[in-house]
């Protein structure tokens, strides 16, 4: 049972990481590329070709989404589901938008992604420590918030639910407010920084986006087109009552 949803996830992390690398190539380089100018003078040209910088993109595309499948919407999903809120249908999206937040959003408030050439004011093992801690902060924070979710659900109604998910989620801001300072510099102008932070905030919700929605079509391929066993153990058993009542 736990091979088929691992090789659902990891099916729906091909997907996704596909187009999470052309995504990479296509928009994310380029503007990569014009940082990097600033970082090294106007004049400097690419040290690496494009078709070399595009393969290494989509490969490294595929690559994350085939872990963020494999690990999230295949293992995580096994053992979580049947605490995750919201319908069949909807579970997919919930524990993407779970792993997104962990892995990416949480750890971001306190260090938001920055273009090439920005200097940062922390040393690389201190944000890395940090930036761990508000991984495991934002699991914490979902996991909270899912729990208040079901919990007021059944005993308050569905409004009265949402606030409470909501206020066990402000547990993850609220500790990003008492991290460290982490002042950058460099040349990069900065409205080119505020494009990169968004267009990479962007393709990470997209790749979950999209993992999301092609599990969620797998599950209900796996669960609804293909006939159970119980069915087929009915029919079975239907057919040898009837053989034997002719009998």
């Amino acid at each position: 049972m736990l091979a088929d949803y691992v090789a659902r996830g990891l099916k729906a992390g091909v997907v996704a990481g596909i187009a999470f690398g052309a995504f990479v190539a296509l928009v994310a380089t380029p503007l990569i590329r014009y940082a990097e100018t600033f970082e090294h003078g106007h004049g400097a040209g690419p040290v690496v070709s494009e078709t070399v910088t595009a393969t290494v993109s989509v490969a490294g595309g595929v690559l994350l989404g085939i872990l963020f499948g494999g690990v999230a919407l295949g293992a995580a999903f096994y053992f979580l589901e049947p605490m995750i809120p919201g319908a069949a249908g909807t579970k997919s999206y919930v524990l993407a938008a779970a792993g997104f937040i962990t892995v990416s959003g949480a750890p971001w408030l306190l260090f938001p992604p920055q273009p090439p050439g920005v200097e940062q004011a922390l040393a690389t093992d201190v944000r890395l420590t940090w930036y761990l801690a508000m991984m495991l902060v934002g699991g914490l924070g979902c996991g909270l918030s899912g729990y208040a979710y079901t919990r007021l659900r059944t005993s308050s109604g569905r409004p009265t639910a949402f606030i409470g998910a909501l206020a066990a989620f402000a547990l993850v801001p609220l500790v990003a407010a008492f991290g460290p300072a982490n002042a950058a510099s460099g040349p990069i102008p900065v409205e080119l920084a505020t494009a990169f932070r968004t267009i990479t905030v962007a393709g990470q919700a997209g790749l979950w986006f999209v993992l999301a929605s092609v599990h969620a079509w797998l599950l209900r391929r796996d669960r609804f087109d293909t006939p159970d066993d119980d069915d087929d153990e009915e029919t079975a058993l239907t057919d040898a009552s009837g053989t034997v009542a002719a009998d």
